[in-house]
């Protein structure tokens, strides 16, 4: 019996490659029929394709991969964090300078939330970056209003469950107390859907302000409201553990957080 694999690579990992969606939404347009490779519609992400074959979306031909890149933004509040939104509010996309290219974001951030969001033109990337393997730890400062001591966040330390949903034990620190506010900073793993509010409505405190200002080894720093940076494709290698290819690398090198940037 011939075990030997088909030659190429998964459609969806070529889709996802060639950012016209993460892998996971590449294989619900496959299943919705909006995938073609050499003229037939295909229903189902399991088939191989090499360069020779003719792979086109919503009849429209797949363009070559750009390499990977990534960006840092800072996400006002009042942006929801999706490509098209039902009630008609304000995206993040819509408040992206013209000269982006298409992106997707990683992760997201919710409505009312700002901060660093990573975005990115390469699925592949995404999937890497939200792998709940991979454990970079997401820090948010957070304003509360209340006067949190310490017995009162333990249980958030220890993890907590809400409505039978189990959360990891969370990063939780007293910065400092301003009037009927306080000032927390708070790290995650997980990034589950408005997991910081719901917790600290756990506990008896509610938030009133949510700002992320590191996702792994990439910082907000003194990056302005609204503004957009590009990251060096060196750097995102050596972050990811991926060679010049941006495959991963024999040797990964270590992580190393970079420092914050001065003001400009």
């Amino acid at each position: 019996m011939n075990t030997t694999p088909p030659p190429g690579e998964r459609i969806a990992k070529v889709l996802a490659r060639a950012g016209v969606a993460s892998r996971r939404e590449a294989e619900r347009m496959i299943e919705a029929g909006r995938v073609s490779v050499n003229g037939k519609t295909i229903d189902s992400p399991a088939l191989n394709v090499t360069p020779a074959d003719k792979i086109t979306v919503d009849a429209k031909p797949l363009a070559a991969p750009e390499p990977p890149r990534l960006w840092l933004y800072h996400k006002p509040a009042g942006l929801v964090t999706s490509a098209r939104d039902e009630k008609g509010r304000p995206t993040v996309f819509d408040a992206l300078p013209e000269d982006m290219p298409r992106v997707m974001s990683v992760g997201r951030l919710d409505l009312n939330s700002e901060g660093l969001l990573l975005l990115t033109n390469d699925g592949e990337i995404k999937r890497r970056l939200e792998l709940p393997s991979t454990g970079w730890l997401r820090k948010y400062r957070v304003r509360v209003k209340g006067r949190p001591d310490d017995t009162m966040l333990e249980p958030l330390r220890k993890g907590i469950t809400i409505d039978g949903e189990r959360f990891q034990p969370m990063d939780v620190s007293l910065d400092r107390q301003q009037g009927a506010n306080a000032w927390l900073t708070i790290g995650i793993r997980e990034g589950r859907n408005r997991e910081i509010r719901r917790a600290m409505e756990a506990v008896g405190l509610v938030v009133n302000r949510l700002l992320r200002v590191s996702y792994g080894p990439f910082q907000l720093g003194e990056l302005k409201e609204g503004a957009v940076e590009e990251i060096r494709p060196r750097v995102l290698r050596d972050q990811l553990g991926l060679d010049k290819d941006f495959k991963p690398a024999a040797t990964p090198k270590p992580r190393v957080a970079r420092k914050p940037r001065g003001k400009r």
